[in-house]
């Protein structure tokens, strides 16, 4: 199947800071030691990691944030997006669900411009966390679902049933990793990198049945901590936060070109690179094959 030129999602830090505690990595106390300092920093790592993906072919379209949401640059937890079709989040912390109205808008904005065909939101009270907690994996053709954490198996059903498209839960275990995406990255060759401790026993069995054990590569503490499995892959480009000398190159030994992009003032709210994007013209196999033949 042909890769189609990323368009990926991303909110402008307009209005970031860190000024809550919703996840163990976040330090409201470090942010107000300098806000403006780290402002400014936030402002330059996000025209960076635009830059970088830009560079490494990829479109990137940027709305503005919010007042008084600061995580709204983490935009991978908007909805769950394939074949133009779109699920919008429902957020199990009240610190993010002002979220969600600004998140539906802009995907019926996307509507309108033609970019998605559908949008629809998961039922009230169903917490579902967007592409954080579903990954898509072009070569499986099927989405890996977290859940555990932020969102909650009752979803998954739902997630299943509008794609149409198999899933693979992983329930996720620790509340440092609330999100699948800081744990486990699904790479274009068909490896699946993930660090073991946010996994159960079912979730590290699963994971090397499905992913098959010689495709699974263990990330270690320094790379979870540098948020360097929170990361955008696309064709053989790899985006993300600066990763120890060892990481990178094990990655460009299996044929990646790995772009480091230093994120620290969104490390310091849990998120890295993947988390501030979300693609929106993720395509399944079969659904390409479809257009080909029209």
């Amino acid at each position: 199947m042909p890769d189609l030129k990323p368009t990926l999602f991303m909110v402008e830090p307009t209005h970031y800071e860190v000024s809550y505690v919703i996840n163990p990595w976040m330090q409201p106390g470090a942010w107000h030691e300098d806000p403006a300092r780290h402002l400014r920093e936030a402002a330059a790592a996000s025209a960076t990691l635009k830059q970088a993906l830009t560079e490494a072919g990829a479109d990137v379209l940027s709305i503005p944030g919010a007042p008084g949401l600061p995580d709204m640059v983490f935009p991978a937890n908007a909805a769950v997006v394939l074949n133009r079709r779109a699920i919008v989040a429902r957020f199990a912390c009240a610190e993010r669900r002002g979220e969600e109205a600004h998140f539906l808008k802009a995907f019926q904005d996307f509507k309108a411009r033609g970019l998605i065909d559908e949008v629809t939101q998961y039922p009230e009270g169903v917490f579902q966390e967007g592409a954080g907690d579903a990954i898509w994996d072009d070569t499986r053709q099927h989405f890996w679902a977290g859940y555990g954490q932020r969102t909650v198996k009752a979803s998954l059903k739902i997630t299943e049933n509008f794609f149409d498209v198999p899933l693979v839960p992983l329930e996720l275990v620790s509340p440092r990793f609330y999100h699948l995406d800081t744990c486990f990255l699904v790479l274009s060759g068909g490896e699946v990198l993930y660090y073991p401790p946010a996994f159960s026993d079912e979730g590290h069995q699963t994971i090397a049945a499905v992913a098959g054990r010689e495709n699974v590569l263990e990330a270690r503490d320094e790379d979870a901590a540098g948020f360097c499995v929170n990361a955008v892959n696309f064709g053989r480009e790899i985006i993300m936060a600066r990763p120890p000398q060892r990481l990178k190159a094990e990655l460009e030994e299996r044929g990646y070109r790995v772009h480091a992009v230093d994120l620290d003032p969104f490390i310091l709210s849990g998120g890295g690179a993947y988390c501030m994007t979300l693609r929106l013209n993720r395509q399944s196999a079969a659904m390409a094959l479809e257009e080909a033949a029209e």
